[in-house]
């Protein structure tokens, strides 16, 4: 029986992942000769080389490529039994994540109000961490918007929100009362690196079969409406972020689209008790918000 450390397990993957000693060093705020020992001794213990240096970098031998997997399922596993841990010993307490957009505190005050012995904290996630946050347990519900996986996990929708385009004020189509997606057919519109959520905010495939245009690529939404209003591109959103717009940006209700769906999501078999007060909770506060275009500039 071959006892690994998980340090140097994880230690590889981040070589792994970087494909370089030097900037897997870097990574992890250790030296690049320490790495390289301590890859050194996870080889050792398993008995196979799992790297080859070359002159572009690092690459995984046929071994690294087959122990990869393994090794990413062995530290979520960790992750998972610790969280659980932890979890067992604190079963009044709870966080709850959500994305960009998006408000849970009337959710949360109703079970801070229900069950004053309950612990509830909240947590701003990124777009693509809603899945690894839930699953790893770093957060225990999270209110955000599909699509996203949803393999082993609990998932109920809130309420619709109709999809709005986002253009600059001086635009051709700013100030129209509606477009399709004929209106947009040759305009770029962003993608963010998960190809769902991209597909669903770009509307692939179009009803004729025509591939949107590439516009650049966002990690936030920051990103996506500085871009549009430098005239990169156009983008789509929601009715109620785009009544927080930036002042030299407007929006454009679009026509035959499906709406956005807002959602709580939590584990699937989760049935601690704050956790169902909270979907309860989430279910009867989180509605959606009034909308109208009467105020657009």
């Amino acid at each position: 029986m071959t006892d690994l450390d998980l340090r140097l397990v994880r230690y590889f993957t981040v070589v792994a992942e970087h494909r370089h000693f030097g900037r897997a060093a870097t990574a992890l705020h250790i030296t690049q000769p320490s790495l390289s020992r301590q890859v050194q001794r996870l080889e050792r213990q398993l008995g196979v080389r799992l790297l080859d240096r070359t002159p572009q970098g690092t690459r995984l031998t046929e071994a690294g490529e087959t122990f990869l997997p393994h090794a990413d399922a062995l530290l979520r596993a960790a992750t998972q039994a610790a969280a659980h841990t932890r979890a067992a010993a604190r079963p009044n307490r709870m966080t709850v994540g959500f994305t960009s957009g998006l408000i849970v505190t009337p959710a949360v005050r109703a079970v801070r109000h229900r069950h004053p012995d309950a612990d509830v904290q909240t947590t701003h996630l990124n777009w693509d961490d809603v899945c690894p946050a839930l699953l790893d347990h770093r957060v225990d519900a999270v209110v955000t918007r599909l699509p996203f996986p949803t393999e082993g996990l609990h998932v109920t929708v809130l309420y619709d929100e109709p999809r709005v385009l986002v253009v600059p004020l001086d635009h051709r189509l700013a100030g129209k009362d509606s477009v399709t997606l004929d209106d947009i057919a040759d305009e770029p519109l962003p993608r963010t690196a998960d190809p769902v959520r991209s597909a669903f905010w770009r509307f692939e495939p179009r009803p004729d079969g025509r591939p949107a245009p590439d516009g650049p690529l966002i990690g936030a939404i920051e990103d996506k409406l500085e871009l549009v209003a430098a005239g990169e591109t156009l983008a789509v959103s929601v009715v109620s972020v785009g009544r927080a717009l930036r002042h030299d940006l407007t929006t454009v209700p679009l026509d035959g689209v499906e709406p956005s769906h807002v959602v709580v999501a939590t584990r699937a078999g989760d049935r601690g008790r704050v956790v169902a007060a909270f979907r309860k909770a989430a279910r009867e506060h989180l509605t959606a918000p009034a909308s109208s275009y009467e105020d657009r500039d």
